[in-house]
């Protein structure tokens, strides 16, 4: 990393910290007085949508896009750069508050959390998983016996269960209702009861924005927000609105706010197998027309410590990033996300950094298929002071089952992920730094 990156880092982060500090009253307050101001950016956005079509195949215009997005981003920030008030009671309880006002936590899908340590926050981030019986990972599980240990190693186990925060792509609806959809050549379901998984695999999160959760039509999407919502699981990137499926998850743990969003890029043409959102009507956060989501990063950046984005995006079987990735990314770091995590290509992409802050472009698959092939847990380290670090323990999937490697294979995969990677080294321990 250049001086001139790291300064340029430093300022941003100066920037960001600031924000961050608003307090909860003047937040609010400055949403109430924005919302004439913000409906002017939603009109921006529902014409260049109509202009141009959302989910349009071909590339969209890169100037009028860049032109929405500084607009949309400087209607949100003139209203949240204001003069910091001075601070009330001790720094280490800025959200003592919040975490009393239980019905706005619960209004606003804000958690509290403890973490292991005092010192740190330690994040763990994974691929994706199928639950669907009539596949063959879920059908080698029943066959052994049916127990998670089955599916993961120990040590892979306890590294997901010792993570504060555990999140994961939930690639299928949880649904007995619905019927395939006409044309679509995988489609995916599970039995609502396997969602209980979740909890022996230390979940804490899942994305729902993925090209598998409508794949059994509106009902099956509406039995999974049910499901999850039963057992107290949050989850981002789908809904039955598009304010719901928009909407970010928070967590305040360690006295640190971490606000987490998810969209998908796919497919990527105008009328999709997997339905996006609208206004009245369920559905996916689609971000192939990316304005919303640069306003979501960038609400989320102005009261939040962290900001981390898990976006659905590339192209599948193939290592190379895609334009789209490339081009989303520099509009998502631009909007204040303080790491980018991917998923969707079904393998592992390059790991790197765009605009000062680290991209993760695929996780690749975690538990998905019988296909034997490298994977990862993506650690995301958080201190009580400082940047945040990212760390990869590299994995395999093979014969239903999904193991970390260590010694010679693990530096195999560290080697690999390093040639394929521009941006961005890992080291011999998997912590990521800039090249």
């Amino acid at each position: 990393m250049t001086a001139s990156t790291r300064k340029k880092k430093k300022q941003s982060k100066k920037k960001r910290k600031g924000r961050s500090k608003i307090g909860l009253f003047i937040a609010v307050l400055c949403v109430v007085l924005s919302v004439g101001t913000l409906g002017l950016a939603f009109l921006a956005i529902e014409t260049y949508a109509e202009k141009e079509g959302v989910g349009a195949a071909k590339e969209p215009d890169g100037e009028t896009i860049a032109a929405d997005m500084t607009s949309i981003q400087e209607t949100v920030l003139q209203e949240t750069e204001q003069e910091e008030p001075e601070a009330q009671g001790a720094e280490e309880d800025r959200y003592a508050a919040l975490l009393q006002d239980t019905d706005f936590m619960e209004a606003h899908r804000i958690y509290a959390k403890e973490a292991a340590s005092p010192e740190k926050i330690v994040m763990a981030f994974a691929g994706d998983i199928l639950f669907d019986p009539n596949y063959a990972v879920m059908a080698r599980l029943r066959q052994r016996g049916g127990g998670i240990e089955e599916a993961f190693s120990a040590d892979l186990l306890a590294e997901m269960r010792g993570a504060d925060i555990f999140m994961i792509n939930n690639e299928f609806p949880y649904s007995k209702r619905g019927a395939p959809l006409e044309g679509k050549q995988f489609t995916f379901r599970a039995d609502p009861e396997s969602a209980a998984y979740l909890t022996e695999m230390g979940v804490d999160i899942v994305s729902l924005a993925n090209n598998h959760a409508f794949d059994y039509g509106e009902e099956s999407l509406l039995d999974s927000l049910e499901t999850l919502e039963s057992m107290e699981m949050p989850y981002v990137g789908a809904g039955r609105n598009l304010e719901e499926a928009a909407a970010p998850v928070s967590f305040i743990i360690n006295d640190k706010k971490i606000t987490i969003l998810s969209a998908t890029q796919i497919e990527r043409n105008d009328n999709p197998d997997t339905r996006g959102a609208g206004e009245d009507t369920s559905g996916t956060f689609r971000c192939w027309n990316p304005q919303r989501l640069v306003q979501e990063v960038t609400q989320a950046r102005a009261d939040s410590d962290i900001v981390i984005v898990y976006i659905h995006w590339g192209t599948e079987s193939q290592a190379e990033t895609d334009w789209a990735q490339r081009d989303q990314a520099v509009m998502i770091a631009e909007a204040g996300a303080d790491i980018i995590i991917g998923d969707h290509s079904h393998c592992l992409q390059p790991v790197g950094y765009v605009e000062g802050i680290p991209v993760i472009y695929s996780l690749g698959n975690f538990w998905f298929n019988s296909k034997t092939q490298d994977t990862c847990l993506v650690q995301v380290i958080i201190p009580s002071e400082g940047d945040l670090s990212v760390r990869v323990l590299p994995a395999k999937q093979s014969d239903c089952r999904t193991q970390l490697l260590q010694g010679a294979e693990k530096e195999r995969v560290l080697s690999y992920i390093n040639s394929i990677s521009d941006s961005g080294v890992l080291n011999e321990d998997g912590i990521l730094s800039a090249k």
